[in-house]
């Protein structure tokens, strides 16, 4: 069978993350959500999503095909439903479709025709940015889980003190060094190649990816993912970084979602509650307003390819575009439009030519090449964000 993942109504609601990627290449928990789904399937997806991002993410339709709503984290029940769908056969959570049956000749789906199964079971939903972190826990349990089964984790090394020790999991390759590991509350999960320096401490749930760095004296609280490549200093709590991304140094991240090629400069840090502990608003990029999101904890959304310079302080609620970089003193606004240069005393338009020379360097330290796919995805949303840049 054919496996097809689609980016569904809730691509707006994921911006600015959702400018550079499918829905289904959002990091939550360990793994991707399209990971998730390739792990429990056992077989490779596409994926349908905008135009401008075919030529990075192409969709393969074949004669028969299964879309799969990208925004839903599998499970084992889910997934069993998915593989035993017939034609005409669709399975919903409430409202909204989760997956169904799907031909190459069909001109229309008309749900109306399908036979509509209802999946009543708690699965994890991401419908916003918020999301991310909100129920990175559950995710990280829930991977920790998949990618663990029958396995046995690396030894613990010498020196390295810890607490529930079954709730510990390092890859092949990790080095731990004299650091401390509490999985009390939740599982730790070192990936292959990862480095832990020493009197780092963590406390579960947390998940490093292969080749994630945490610096010495690191303070990490759950839930938290630090994906490939990430670097992590300071003190971190309730956030993710996506991957490529780095926070090497001393400061404060809490509540938060980094995308990828992200970097954090010396003494950063974000608020994550308000002084009057009012509920946080968002930047909403569907009404171009700020809007409530239920949560008095949420800090700093970065969307891939940002930056900012040493000291930066980001307020409660702030929303920061694609290829970004903020620099200079005090709070810069809470929405800071993509492709924006400055900081709290004005921003300018950051030109498509310098940002490409900075990936193109800070790739290649990765070892990763900045190609005309990348530029063409960078071009078309300089283009499409150009309206929110009214300095």
């Amino acid at each position: 069978m054919n496996y097809i993942l689609f980016d569904g109504d809730v691509r707006n609601s994921l911006l600015p993350f959702t400018y550079t990627k499918p829905v289904a290449d959002l990091r939550v928990g360990i793994l991707t959500i399209r990971e998730k789904w390739e792990k429990y399937l056992s077989l490779t997806t596409t994926t349908i999503t905008e135009e401008y991002l075919e030529e990075k993410y192409p969709m393969v339709e074949l004669e028969e095909n299964i879309l799969i709503n990208a925004s839903f984290c599998p499970t084992k029940s889910l997934v069993a439903k998915v593989k035993n769908l017939s034609k005409n056969e669709a399975i919903f959570k409430g409202d909204d479709v989760l997956a169904f049956f799907t031909s190459d000749s069909q001109e229309e789906v008309n749900f109306d025709e399908y036979k509509q199964i209802e999946f009543d079971e708690e699965i994890i939903q991401i419908k916003n940015t918020w999301d991310i972190f909100a129920l990175n826990g559950q995710a990280i349990q829930q991977d920790f889980d998949l990618l663990t089964e029958g396995r046995t984790s690396e030894p613990i090394p010498l020196g390295v003190q810890y607490m529930n020790k079954e709730n510990i999991f390092i890859e092949e390759g990790a080095k731990v060094i004299y650091a401390i590991l509490n999985a009390t509350d939740g599982p730790i999960y070192i990936g292959k190649d990862a480095l832990v320096m020493e009197n780092s401490a963590v406390r579960g749930p947390f998940a490093m990816c292969d080749n994630a760095v945490l610096k010495m004296g690191a303070k990490i609280y759950g839930a938290t993912t630090l994906g490939p490549y990430c670097k992590v200093g300071g003190e971190v709590n309730n956030s993710v970084l996506m991957g490529y991304s780095s926070k090497g140094h001393e400061g404060f991240l809490g509540n938060s979602v980094l995308g990828e090629w992200c970097n954090l400069g010396a003494g950063t840090n974000n608020s994550n509650l308000k002084n009057n502990y009012a509920e946080v608003k968002l930047w909403d990029y569907e009404t171009g307003r700020f809007a409530k999101t239920g949560l008095h904890f949420c800090g700093l959304m970065m969307g891939d390819h940002s930056k900012c310079g040493i000291n930066t302080m980001f307020n409660t609620g702030t929303v920061v575009g694609v290829s970004a970089n903020i620099y200079g003193s005090g709070f810069p606004r809470n929405f800071v439009p993509s492709f924006s240069w400055g900081g709290a005393s004005g921003f300018t338009e950051y030109k498509t030519n310098k940002v490409f020379e900075v990936a193109s360097v800070v790739m290649k330290r990765r070892n990763l090449v900045f190609d005309e796919k990348e530029q063409r995805i960078l071009e078309h949303v300089f283009e499409k964000t150009s309206q929110y840049r009214n300095y």
